[in-house]
């Protein structure tokens, strides 16, 4: 009987797709580690919901996250990193010294040090019209988008911290901005509401769950139920921004590293290395405070530098 041709050990394996996962994987070829990326989707979820991308040091203007994607995938082939597209990562496990990922697709590969930096996905409305006007009026990030609409009526749908600080974010561009709380009162700091009630453009709407978003090209209304009267209303606006959650991505390494309550990475914000030796973490799936583009691009070279420096201490 034919004995079992070992797996490939490798140097690293990045799980992930998106900026985090991108630099460490650039970052760790210019080490000349011997390393795999193994993503779902290439670009990761969240830059296929921004419009336009106007503060990345260095690049005046990216009008799609589209188009940073694709400068992405350029640059991924410049340092012909090994990638492969479409699979999803089922569990993360020990394998003596080693590292075991194995897929949905029952696939495993082993490596010697993992990053993980599996992003966080939006959690969307669930509404007739939510999906088919992403990036045509519907947008997930205020800090991104805002811009976007100068002088325009738009709803914030969530009134927590995340809500209100979109809110704030849009109230220096736009016209009128109306806030949508599903429950009986704002949720979000006091402090911040003040603020932007003195600014004269922000309504607050409690007791108001989105029902439909209308349109032909773009966004130009929203309808919610009033809970408290079943009256259906309607918005005309130009714009609708989500702020209702996000899911992270990281029930494959449940019970394997420590998470924090909302299911993030804890990691030593040093060095990036998780609960276990071996293991580091990037992006916005981790503790990291701040979530966006460029944050999650220094991470992701900040994990793989310390990977390097893992394995050379590790020989």
């Amino acid at each position: 009987m034919a004995k079992k041709k070992p797996n490939k050990v490798y140097d690293l394996i990045i799980i992930g797709g998106g900026p985090a996962a991108v630099t460490a994987g650039i970052y760790a070829a210019r080490k000349k580690l011997d390393l795999i990326l193994l993503t779902q989707k290439f670009g990761g979820d969240q830059l296929a919901y921004t419009s336009s991308i106007n503060n990345y040091p260095g690049i005046k203007n990216i009008s799609s996250g589209a188009e940073f994607v694709s400068l992405l995938r350029e640059q991924a082939k410049e340092y012909k990193l090994d990638i492969i597209e479409g699979e999803t990562v089922a569990k993360l496990s020990k394998k003596g010294d080693n590292f075991l990922v194995k897929t949905k697709k029952d696939k495993e590969y082993e490596s010697r040090s993992v990053i993980v930096a599996s992003g966080k996905t939006p959690r969307k409305l669930g509404v007739p019209g939510g999906e088919d006007f992403e990036s045509k009026g519907v947008s997930y990030c205020s800090i991104c988008d805002a811009p976007l609409f100068q002088d325009k009526d738009v709803v914030v749908v969530g009134g927590g911290n995340a809500g209100l600080d979109s809110a704030r974010d849009l109230a220096k561009y736009a016209n009128k901005i109306y806030v949508l709380e599903f429950g009986p009162r704002i949720i979000g700091d006091m402090a911040t509401q003040e603020e932007l009630k003195k600014r004269g453009k922000v309504e607050f709407i409690v007791m108001a769950q989105a029902k439909e978003i209308k349109g032909d090209k773009f966004v130009k209304a929203l309808l919610y139920e009033d809970r408290n009267t079943k009256e259906k209303k309607e918005l005309k606006i130009q714009g609708v921004f989500v702020n209702v959650g996000n899911v992270t991505s990281t029930d494959f390494i449940k019970g394997f590293l420590e998470l924090n309550p909302v299911k993030e990475i804890i990691i030593n914000h040093k060095t990036n290395q998780t609960s276990i030796e071996g293991v580091f973490a990037a992006g916005d799936c981790t503790d990291v405070s701040f979530k966006q583009i460029i944050i999650a691009c220094g991470e992701g070279a900040k994990a793989a530098l310390s990977v390097n420096k893992y394995l050379t201490q590790n020989k």
